[in-house]
């Protein structure tokens, strides 16, 4: 049994490796994202140097939370990498202790790391997210390119016609539409006209728009400082509709689901990322499994860099497995819990299967 003393240094070994990873690939992330937006942005009358460093710094815990499982993959194949150069596991295997006993720390903490970007970098993020959302939408206004435009729509019926309304973001629960574009057709079905408005909020029976844009039939766009569209939407609905899931912390997937299921939606999307969410450290204990077994072996002049690179594709190809499945997750072709929890499971069997042979013949 591996002593309370060697466990605590191979998980701090681990710790060590993971934080500087993690800190490594956010400098690389924030400048690439940085010189991203300068890219895109830069021709547009708000952009300056300091708005650009802010909305990179609101997109980086999004993009660091996508790159989790390569990080704790890659942490994994460090230490293992590196305590068998030192010689540590040559005299932890001479001591008696078998590969499962000095794993454990290291999948430990690797299930840490994960509890960690469940419980604390998903909340910045999706807060971040939303927030990078409606800046970005903000200056980028009505410059936007073919292709970027990113909004979502939902319908309303009332006595005065159907309305379609699309917003770059949603703030504030569904009560803040930013960059919203309302589309009123009458009951013959011919547009009656569209309003593009700079921010729109709902009040008790209809939406205030501010900054609105109007067009009517064949006439010049006529500018308005104000105008209200009639609405018999519930803010739960609309945030429903036009929030990404992407958007919405952990703590706050479970009542959307709920709300969207009291108004009759499967909610598979929000559903998926939750249970995506729930399984992610499990899964980067199924990466420690997958690193180990290519890290493990001793090689007195290091590892061939052929091992190495086998074990980075493996966690590559788990990885794009786990998207293809949340596809099928979210489009509701396969139930969100078995579609975020198989490819773990595969994973974790796999590399069990593959240390018990080599391990324990």
């Amino acid at each position: 049994m591996i002593g309370r003393t060697l466990g605590g240094y191979f998980f701090r070994r681990y710790a060590v490796i993971t934080a500087w990873n993690f800190v490594g690939i956010a400098a690389l992330v924030f400048v690439v994202t940085f010189t991203e937006i300068a890219g895109r942005f830069g021709d547009l009358p708000g952009y300056s140097a300091q708005w650009a460093l802010g909305l990179a710094a609101l997109q980086m815990p999004f993009i660091m939370q996508q790159v989790v499982p390569f990080i704790g993959l890659i942490a994994a194949m460090a230490t293992l990498i590196s305590l068998n150069r030192k010689y540590e596991l040559v005299v932890a295997r001479a001591a008696g202790i078998s590969a499962w006993q000095f794993l454990t720390p290291i999948a430990l903490g690797a299930f840490v790391f994960g509890l960690f970007a469940v419980l604390v970098l998903n909340p910045v993020a999706a807060t971040a997210f939303a927030k990078a959302q409606a800046v970005e939408a903000q200056v980028r206004g009505a410059k936007s390119r073919a292709g970027e435009n990113k909004e979502r729509w939902i319908k309303q019926r009332t006595d005065a016609g159907e309305t379609v309304i699309g917003a770059a973001a949603t703030l504030d629960g569904g009560t803040e539409l930013v960059r919203p574009v309302f589309i009123v057709i009458d009951d013959s079905g011919n547009i009656v006209e569209r309003l593009d408005a700079a921010r729109a909020w709902l009040r008790e029976g209809y939406w205030e728009l501010r900054q609105v844009t109007r067009r009517r039939g064949n006439n010049a766009p006529e500018r308005l400082e104000s105008a209200s569209v009639e609405t018999n939407l519930e803010p739960e609905f609309v945030s429903q509709q036009l929030t990404q899931p992407e958007a919405v912390s952990i703590f706050d997937l479970p009542s959307k689901i709920e709300v969207a299921r009291s108004f009759g939606f499967r909610a598979n999307d929000f559903a998926m990322h939750f249970h995506s969410l729930i399984t992610l450290p499990p899964l980067l204990v199924a990466m420690t499994l997958i690193a180990a077994t290519v890290s493990m072996r001793f090689a007195r002049m290091g590892l061939p860099v052929t091992v190495i690179l086998g074990g980075i594709v493996a966690g590559f190809l788990l990885y794009v497995v786990s998207v293809l499945v949340k596809a099928f997750g979210s489009a509701g072709l396969v139930p969100p819990f078995v579609a975020a929890w198989m490819p773990v499971m595969v994973a974790l069997f796999y590399g069990i299967t593959f240390l018990l042979f080599k391990e324990d013949g």
